[in-house]
């Protein structure tokens, strides 16, 4: 039998090396709950500047989200005029701009262009109103501000109020109305676009003259005479001829009160 050694009961020594990992088992979740916060903050910040701002430009960024392509609809059911689509266009160039920002804040600048179309919008009505020269015309006549600008519309309401049936020819009290819109809005630094609307009643006139012909020698009718009658030379930007795309009461296409011309003045002209 061996005979056991010094060396035989000497006690074997292990070394295990354990890796150590900074911040334990929780690491990096703390950059995780930050990213967050931080996230949280800006949504936060974004929310409280939008609350700032005023409603006409709540709505254009409404509508951009709803429809980036700026084809959206304004508040009125018209789609965007001042967007692409098929119509008889002839356009005037292109304007300057609305108003020059001469180192003012936009936001001054935005409230200023208000209220400026809200002067000019009490003042058409309270001329509409007041002369007796369009009493039975005043429901006819609609002014309001839009996501677009100032839009003044003269609808049919019943029968043909504005044109000779069929045709482009103004009705005396039609310039009458035109003279109190273009005394106002040559107040206005900013462009005009006038547009022509129809039914969609075909219009069976001599030489294939359609509704595109119609709608926009209407609204060329209408350019024609509030430029005699106090818009600026050039303030004209575009004038327009949709036919039936654009319809008022899109549920029914053949309601008189599709036919209408449309002046809208933009809080700024896209080129």
């Amino acid at each position: 039998m061996p005979t056991m050694t010094d060396d035989d009961k000497a006690p074997v020594i292990r070394i295990v090396r354990k890796k150590v990992v900074a911040g334990g088992h929780h690491g990096g979740a703390w950059k995780v709950a930050y990213a967050d916060f931080v996230t949280a903050m800006m949504a936060f910040f974004l929310v409280m500047w939008i609350c700032g701002l005023s409603k006409p430009m709540k709505q254009a960024i409404a509508a951009y989200f709803r429809d980036p392509s700026g084809l959206s609809k304004t508040t009125k059911g018209g789609r965007n005029p001042l967007s692409g689509g098929n119509e008889a266009m002839i356009s005037a160039g292109k304007p300057a701009p609305v108003i020059p920002l001469d180192g003012k804040n936009p936001a001054e600048v935005e409230k200023l262009l208000i209220k400026k179309f809200e002067t000019v919008e009490k003042e058409i009505v309270k001329q509409l109103e007041q002369s007796p020269d369009f009493r039975g015309m005043r429901n006819n006549i609609e002014v309001h501000l839009t996501e677009e600008g100032l839009r003044v519309e003269l609808i049919e309401k019943r029968g043909s109020v504005f044109f000779e049936l069929g045709s482009a020819t103004l009705k005396p009290r039609t310039v009458a109305v035109l003279s109190v819109i273009a005394h106002q809005l040559g107040k206005l630094n900013n462009p005009v676009v006038v547009e022509g609307h129809t039914d969609s009643r075909p219009l069976n006139g001599l030489n294939g003259y359609s509704n595109w012909e119609l709608s926009t020698d209407r609204a060329n009718a209408a350019r024609h005479a509030m430029e005699e009658h106090g818009l600026r030379n050039g303030q004209v930007g575009a004038v327009r001829g949709y036919a039936d795309r654009k319809l008022l009461k899109p549920e029914d296409p053949m309601h008189f009160s599709n036919r209408r011309v449309s002046i809208l003045v933009p809080y700024s002209m896209k080129d």
